[in-house]
């Protein structure tokens, strides 16, 4: 009976999330307004489902699928008309050569910038695999990276 009470209390509460996000969708926010509200760090999704399990049970139900369609349409809509933008932040990621020049021959294929097809990936769902692994038990080799990553750099560069 308490799953079951569980169930309810989850699904009640993904109603009154979609309904929220649906009210600041009528509103025809700029997208970044509604990912930051909606789906953001302090956004009513992770306010409301903040445990790793509890967000994992909500993003596979077809209400944060409707969230997501709403986000799709508002960047849409962004990109055919210009718009006062939000502040921006610069993020710099180290990756291979060969996984550069594949985003790059990506990018160039799909006509946009490699920014926009990194912001695109980002804003994807994770695929159920990988939302598992990020909310189960660290592997051996992420734990290795994070003492190393405690570490600092001092620490790597003397032992190589």
């Amino acid at each position: 009976m308490a799953a079951a009470t569980t169930d309810t209390a989850t699904d009640h509460a993904a109603s009154a999330v979609l309904e929220v996000a649906e009210r600041l969708h009528a509103m025809a926010p700029e997208w970044v307004v509604f990912f930051r509200e909606v789906l953001g760090v302090d956004g009513i999704i992770r306010r409301t489902f903040n445990t790793p399990e509890a967000l994992v049970r909500f993003e596979c139900t077809p209400h944060y699928a409707r969230i997501r369609e709403m986000l799709d349409e508002l960047r849409e809509k962004q990109r055919e008309r210009p718009v006062e933008r939000e502040a921006q932040r610069v993020v710099t990621v180290r990756m291979p050569s060969s996984l550069h020049e594949t985003l790059k021959s990506e990018a160039d294929a799909l006509r946009v910038s490699i920014n926009t097809l990194c912001i695109s990936k980002l804003m994807k769902l994770i695929d159920g695999e990988g939302r598992r692994e990020l909310t189960g038990s660290p592997s051996p080799a992420a734990g290795e990276r994070a003492a190393e990553d405690a570490e600092g750099p001092a620490h790597r560069r003397a032992r190589a």
